[in-house]
């Protein structure tokens, strides 16, 4: 079985994940949790990582039951195939957001960016992890072209 990316209605990507669990699907929609501004007040929020993504783990030939759930709209593409996420994307994914951070910035991964893994069990692997400082954190996800910069916190304070 491989991980796909599916693209989701915007601000229907916890129920779409809730959705295909329900099903005997395996998906999994990153979320964080960020404090949130307004003019009066300030909140914790649990936003996703990757705004209307979620990641499904599915069989080739049963990826159409996905359609099931309302809020699917349809699986991301990488040259002509439905784009397949490496199992180790969504484990570091998995391993760096169960920590609290502050702020997440998404950006495009340009063509012969490398990154490499200084530290931990990936260590030594390329192109997945690079720690900018020992409070940010750089999550390449090559197969969806996008390097994820998580700032961390040590705690989420609401003043």
């Amino acid at each position: 079985m491989n991980w796909y990316a599916v693209y989701t209605k915007p601000r229907n990507e916890k129920k779409v994940a809730d959705n295909l669990n329900s099903l005997g699907i395996e998906a999994y929609c990153p979320m964080v949790t960020s404090v949130k501004q307004w003019s009066d007040r300030k909140k914790k929020v649990i936003v996703p990582v990757l705004p209307s993504y979620v990641f499904v783990k599915i069989e080739t030939a049963n990826r159409n039951n996905v359609f099931q759930v309302p809020g699917v709209v349809r699986f991301v593409f990488w040259l002509g195939q439905p784009a397949i996420i490496r199992e180790l994307e969504i484990d570091i994914l998995k391993k760096y957001l169960s920590q609290d951070y502050i702020s997440i910035e998404q950006s495009p991964l340009n063509r012969g960016d490398k990154l490499k893994i200084p530290y931990g069990p990936f260590k030594g692997q390329e192109g997945l992890i690079k720690s900018t400082t020992n409070s940010k954190i750089q999550l390449s996800l090559e197969s969806l072209g996008i390097l994820l910069t998580l700032e961390k916190s040590n705690n989420l304070n609401i003043e």
